[in-house]
């Protein structure tokens, strides 16, 4: 055997080697570190954000990175026990700040004295390593540090090599399965996957920074709010997979991120993370459905109970972690409804068109929305008014006085039924005695239906195909068509893998002409002229004439651990389909949780109760209101994490 040496000569292979290496040029990007302070594990972004100046002299007894906690006050005479106060209330209102940061303190005055002073004493319980005061404080404890830019109070670390500071973000484990990918911004407008890793079975690792950074003002409502996001929206430098592994692989990262979720972050909200959802958001049944990826796990109850989709992430993250505030989610026909019901949060369906949903998968553009899961009321609101604001809704403070019913209980046979019955006569009474009265919209539509459809079409004749024919014959060009071209194009000809729902119903669509689609498309309209002219109308005052309300969850069980039959097209029509083809706001509202025997614990537990409120087009407002004074008025409480909403339960960190 000759060797290439040999056969091509020693001189001409170093030839070729320097050659090579005179134009390739090896680039090492800097992705941060992962370090343990207190038995909690932290990332650390590669990028300083500021550096303290000092004389060299007051680090040298410092080696590696130092934890550093920066402390802010505007007392014009510091004494040991404003500190006290202020570590106290850093411990309890942050999670990324331990005890631990406290080895080194750097203190900036921001009030406006001129002659500030302090009279801190040695802290044995710090440490502590007090750095030294900015900008002027008369000290005999420390001498003055200055650093390169205002510093906001809080966790840090320092090298004290450089003087740099770094930001801390606290690491969390995944253990829900809730999340695609964590998240870090790399302070160009863009984003990178979380280079950090912690020990848990199958689970990705989320890094949140500390609350102290952030300080909400007007123009930044949603400062330091952690977001999860569903994986149909675009982020900048971040791939979006819509639950589909060919898909992911097929398309590069994202070059923009989407005006929804820009808007989001323009008022201050962190991304955290991307968030799981079932294929190209169809709805998907744990275990039975899901193949590309592992649905997630919703933790109330028994731990074991379907999450429901698509936004099945979003609910997961939401239901299970306090340290995640807020999720995006998507409603075409209930996906950020039913896991809000069933992982036991708050979550809308908004009024229809909105917010732009460019840069977001579309299911079906005549229905697709965008809209949150949360268990903040106040957050909820908020996040509503950053994400709606260009659509000039109307904030009404007085509240309809007619509560129409669909299908409640006039007796309470079940612990939820019982649950239902309370919830209501304290919301009429909330609302000084609204009249309640069961609506039964089939029978109002037989007596008031539009002259132009046939004299024997009811509703379910009338709309039974209109969701799947509007789902599959739009998402299916939009989609389908596009993946199957390019991946093919990229990988010899082959087919993706699509997951059995969607190609079900992307199959099923197939078997009607186009023409259906025009057909079920003028039926939705037909739809939405009778809703919003007869059912529930308009009302100067209080925005609609009444609030409709149905049952969302009855804390029933639906087990995750279950075969089931082969999936079929989502034909019909029900209540829940009323939001989607009126263009209305249909929102979820927790109201209790119901005790279940537990096949899987052999124990009793809870499941939560839920009841949705409905309105016409643009009150969206009016009930984001409601429900916030229904939680001053103790009518309705916010859920807690963990495997019940209220008290004592399993938690999920």
């Amino acid at each position: 055997m000759v060797s290439p040496t040999a056969s091509y000569g020693l001189p001409a292979l170093l030839s070729a080697l320097l050659s090579l290496s005179a134009t390739t040029i090896a680039t090492i990007t800097a992705k941060g570190q992962t370090v343990q302070l207190n038995g909690n594990s932290y990332y650390i972004p590669p990028t300083a954000v500021a550096t303290l100046n000092a004389d060299r002299h007051m680090f040298h007894n410092l080696d590696g990175l130092q934890p550093l906690t920066v402390i802010r006050s505007d007392a014009s005479k510091l004494t040991t026990t404003i500190l006290d106060s202020l570590v106290s209330n850093y411990e309890s209102i942050d999670d990324v700040f331990n005890a631990g940061f406290l080895d080194n303190v750097y203190i900036q005055y921001n009030g406006t004295s001129k002659k500030p002073s302090e009279n801190v004493s040695t802290h044995s319980p710090w440490g502590p390593k007090i750095l030294g005061y900015a900008p002027v404080y008369h000290t005999k404890h420390a001498k003055t540090v200055t650093a390169s830019s205002t510093l906001p109070p809080g966790p840090y670390f320092l090298d004290p090599s450089t003087g740099a500071v770094f930001e801390a973000y606290l690491l969390y484990s995944d253990l829900m399965g809730s999340f695609t990918q964590g998240l870090i911004s790399t302070g160009d407008a863009g984003y990178d996957v979380l280079p950090a890793s912690l020990q848990g079975y199958a689970s990705l690792t989320i890094g949140v920074p500390s609350r102290l950074y952030y300080t909400k003002t007007t123009e930044r409502p949603l400062a330091g709010v952690r977001v999860g996001v569903k994986d149909i929206y675009d982020i900048k430098g971040v791939k979006t997979g819509c639950g589909n592994r060919a898909y992911y692989e097929t398309y590069p990262v994202a070059e923009s991120t989407g005006p929804a979720i820009q808007s989001l972050i323009d008022a201050g909200a962190i991304i955290v993370g991307k968030m799981k959802t079932s294929q190209f958001a169809n709805g998907e049944t744990a275990t039975a459905d899901w193949v590309d990826y592992h649905s997630p796990f919703n933790a109330r109850g028994d731990g074991y109970q379907d999450p429901s989709s698509s936004s099945s992430g979003p609910g997961s993250g939401i239901g299970a972690y306090d340290w995640l505030d807020l999720a995006v989610g998507s409603d075409t026909g209930g996906s950020i409804r039913n896991p809000s019901q069933v992982n036991g949060c708050f979550g809308n369906r908004p009024s229809w068109n909105l917010v732009s949903l460019d840069k977001v998968m579309p299911m079906s553009p005549l229905l697709d929305t965008a809209g949150f899961l949360t268990r903040d009321v106040q957050l909820w609101r908020a996040a509503a008014e950053v994400l709606y604001k260009d659509a000039g809704l109307k904030s009404y403070t007085k509240y309809p006085k007619s509560i129409k019913t669909i299908q409640f209980p006039t007796t309470a046979s079940t612990p939820a039924e019982g649950l239902v019955i309370d919830f209501v006569d304290k919301l009429s009474s909330f609302l000084g005695g609204a009249n309640v009265s069961e609506f039964d919209y089939n029978a109002l539509w037989e007596s008031t239906k539009p002259s132009t459809v046939a004299a024997n079409a009811t509703l379910t004749s009338l709309l039974g195909l209109t969701y799947p024919i509007l789902i599959s014959k739009q998402q299916y060009p939009l989609i389908a068509e596009p993946l199957y071209a390019d991946y093919a194009a990229a990988n010899g000809g082959r087919k993706p893998f699509i997951d059995p729902v969607p190609l079900s119903r992307w199959g099923w669509g197939l078997g009607y002409p186009d023409s259906q689609l025009a057909a079920e498309i003028e039926h939705k309209n037909i739809f939405t002229n009778w809703w919003n002219t007869t059912a529930q109308v308009f009302d100067e005052e209080t925005c609609s004439d009444s609030l409709i309300l149905y049952i969302g969850s009855e804390g029933s069980p639906n087990y995750r651990n279950v075969y089931r039959n082969m999936p079929g097209a989502p034909v019909g029509f029900s209540t829940s389909r009323i939001a989607n083809f009126a263009g209305v706001p249909d929102m979820v509202v927790p109201i209790g949780q119901a005790l279940y025997n537990s096949t899987v614990t052999m124990q009793q537990e809870y499941l939560p109760v839920a009841v949705d409120f409905m309105a016409p087009r643009g009150c969206d407002l009016m009930i984001f209101n409601l429900v916030n004074d229904l939680v001053k008025a103790g009518i309705v409480k916010e859920p807690n994490t963990g495997s019940t909403l209220y008290g004592e339960g399993v938690t999920y960190y």
